[in-house]
């Protein structure tokens, strides 16, 4: 426990100030985007099952990697262009005729987006002995004070599926993927021969962000320590398990009307 000053209503007191070193947000930006017509692209695999395929589906979308790229804006000080490329990995449901057990293709489509947003401006180059030596014989690199970029975002949600004929599709295949996915197309002859071309237009959220690391003198009470002593449990599997509620809204999930509009439960389940 701590010993420092503790009001009436059990809140702890400010007794100092600290200075702490962390990366204060500078700019950033919210994006709603619709991204229409997307090309899909698979691997042979892939692009044979919807060659043949009577029926496309999409079943879901998630977003398998990010590069992203900070510049400065000519003539513009304190100013940085961020852009912004998302790789999707997608699987679609295929069916070779109706009534047909579906068998999935995996295909990945990218979208690019820049934006401009205040970074300040900063020259400094900073240097940082090593965490695991007391000296090192290897000089240290410095680390350059250009802001740092954060993209955060959830997975797209898939609005419209569209399987065309390629010589009718004007939208070229997405080639320069990052090694993690490239390892996915070890074989692409088919692309050439390809006979249609999956089109996807899907909804994405995304916060971008520009930091830099500062100083920053904040209000401090105390270290944290913690209060909650650890429960070390000595107890069987089955004893353990025993003491864990029977899951009642897994095997009968509540009504519409026990739910508010947000799908929020409102008695207290």
């Amino acid at each position: 426990m701590s010993d420092f000053p503790i009001s009436n209503t059990g809140e702890r007191r400010i007794n100092g100030s600290v200075c702490i070193d962390t990366k204060r947000i500078y700019d950033s930006c919210v994006s709603k985007d619709c991204l229409e017509d997307l090309r899909v692209t698979f691997n042979d695999e892939g692009q044979n099952l919807i060659d043949n395929a009577q029926a496309v589906k999409a079943r879901d979308c998630d977003i398998a990697a990010v590069s992203i790229d900070v510049d400065e804006v000519p003539f513009n000080r304190g100013y940085y262009s961020v852009t912004v490329n998302f790789f999707f990995r997608l699987r679609f449901d295929t069916y070779s005729s109706p009534g047909a057990c579906p068998r999935v293709a995996v295909g990945y489509a990218n979208f690019e987006k820049s934006c401009i947003l205040y970074g300040a401006d900063g020259k400094v180059k900073t240097f940082s002995s090593p965490a695991n030596q007391r000296r090192s014989d290897c000089p240290e690199a410095p680390q350059y004070t250009n802001p740092v970029a954060k993209v955060q975002a959830v997975d797209p949600v898939v609005l419209d599926t569209d399987v065309v004929d390629v010589c009718h599709c004007h939208h070229h295949c997405c080639t320069n993927f990052p090694d993690s996915i490239r390892s996915n197309f070890t074989n692409c002859r088919s692309l050439q021969n390809a006979e249609k071309a999956v089109l996807v237009t899907l909804g994405l959220f995304s916060i971008i962000q520009l930091s830099r690391d500062v100083q920053i003198l904040i209000p401090a009470c105390d270290f944290c320590i913690p209060e909650r002593e650890c429960a070390c449990s000595a107890q069987s599997p089955c004893e353990t398990f025993e003491g864990i509620d029977f899951p009642v809204d897994e095997f009968f999930p509540p009504d519409l009307e026990d739910a508010d509009p947000n799908g929020c439960c409102c008695n207290g389940r």
